[in-house]
């Protein structure tokens, strides 16, 4: 016998998955199924979830650079360095 789920969530948030999971081939229901019997498989979520404070810690760590007097590549050296090395990869058939 099936049970049936139900979820209440933001229109917006439906419609995005809605389309998402059309242009898989899906409709949200088996989407949901899908994501149902990974967790099974898993023994929980069956992704990773976690804080992101990996960001936060690169973050500090170049405002602390910059007040020590380091200096940040300008957009336009950085862009110099990309095409120099798209260049010589290129050239090395990379």
């Amino acid at each position: 016998m099936a049970k049936t789920i139900q979820v209440r969530v933001d229109d917006d948030l439906k419609d995005s998955v809605d389309t998402l999971y059309s242009s898989l081939g899906l409709d949200t229901s088996t989407a949901i199924r899908i994501f149902l019997t990974a967790s099974i498989r898993a023994g929980g979520i069956p992704f990773s979830i976690v804080h992101n404070n990996n960001d936060d810690s690169v973050i500090q760590k170049s405002v602390a650079y910059r007040k020590s007097g380091g200096k940040f590549l300008s957009s336009e050296q950085s862009l110099a360095n990309m095409r120099k090395a798209i260049k010589t990869g290129v050239e090395n058939g990379l």
